[in-house]
C-alpha cells in the first residue's frame, strides 16, 4: 500500500522556469558585451542553475511527516492572515507597547511583485501531498516571506525578543513556500530580504507618526 502524501505529480522535465529571471538578465548583459557584462552574466547564470538544483532538490526529497504541517503553515499565512491575527492578539493583550508594535507590523506587510513564471511543480516532481492553491500572481519576490519578515522587524523594534521568534515563524513560512512548490528558494531569499528592509522603514515611519508616550 502506497504511503499516503508520498504519490508524485508526473515528472515532466526541468523544474519549468527556473532561473528564468536570471538566465534574461544575463542574455541582455551579454548582448551588450564587454568583460565586465559577460563576467555578470556568468555569474547570473550560475546563480539561476544553483536556484533550480535547490528547488529541485527539496521538491524530489519525501519527507512525509514534514508535509501536512509544512502545507497548513504555509496557507496559514495566505493573505498575510497570521500575521494579522497575531497582531490582533498583541494589540488587545500588549498594552500601549504591544498596539505600536501591531500597527507597526500591519502597516509593514506589503509585496512587490516582478514579472517571474510560478515554478512546474509537475515537472519538478513534488510531492502531491504538499500542493497548496498556485497563486496567479509573480513568483518573485514571494509575498509571504516579504510580509512575514516585514512583519518581525517591525514588531522586534519595541520587543525584540517577541520579534526574534516572529523571525524563526517568518522563515519557516518562507521555507514553506519552496516545500510546497510554489516558489525558488531565490523567491524567498529576496522577499525576506525586502520585507526585513521594509519593517525596519516602516517602523522609523510610525515611530515618528505615532510617538510614545512616557
Amino acid at each position: 500500500m502506497a504511503r499516503r502524501g508520498s504519490t508524485r505529480e508526473p515528472a515532466a522535465g526541468a523544474a519549468g522556469s527556473a532561473g528564468a529571471a536570471a538566465q534574461q538578465l544575463a542574455d541582455e548583459l551579454a548582448r551588450q558585451g564587454g568583460p565586465a557584462r559577460e563576467r555578470a552574466a556568468e555569474v547570473l547564470r550560475e546563480l539561476g542553475a544553483v536556484d533550480k538544483a535547490v528547488y529541485s532538490a527539496v521538491a524530489s526529497t519525501p519527507t512525509p511527516t514534514l508535509d501536512e504541517p509544512v502545507r497548513r503553515l504555509s496557507n496559514a499565512a495566505n493573505n498575510s492572515g497570521l500575521w494579522f491575527t497575531i497582531a490582533t492578539g498583541l494589540g488587545l493583550a500588549g498594552g500601549q507597547t504591544g498596539r505600536r508594535s501591531a500597527a507597526r507590523g500591519v502597516v509593514a506587510i506589503a509585496k512587490s511583485a516582478l514579472p517571474r513564471r510560478r515554478p512546474d511543480r509537475a515537472g519538478a516532481g513534488v510531492i502531491a501531498g504538499r500542493n497548496v492553491r498556485m497563486p496567479s500572481s509573480g513568483s518573485f519576490p514571494s509575498g509571504h516571506a516579504a510580509s512575514g519578515f516585514a512583519f518581525a522587524a517591525a514588531i522586534g523594534r519595541d520587543q525584540p525578543w517577541l520579534g526574534m521568534g516572529l523571525r524563526f515563524l517568518a522563515a519557516a513560512v518562507a521555507y514553506s513556500r519552496v516545500h510546497t512548490g510554489v516558489h525558488y528558494p531565490g523567491d524567498v531569499v529576496i522577499g525576506s530580504l525586502i520585507g526585513a528592509s521594509t519593517g525596519q522603514a516602516v517602523a522609523g515611519v510610525v515611530d515618528r507618526l505615532l510617538p510614545s508616550r512616557p
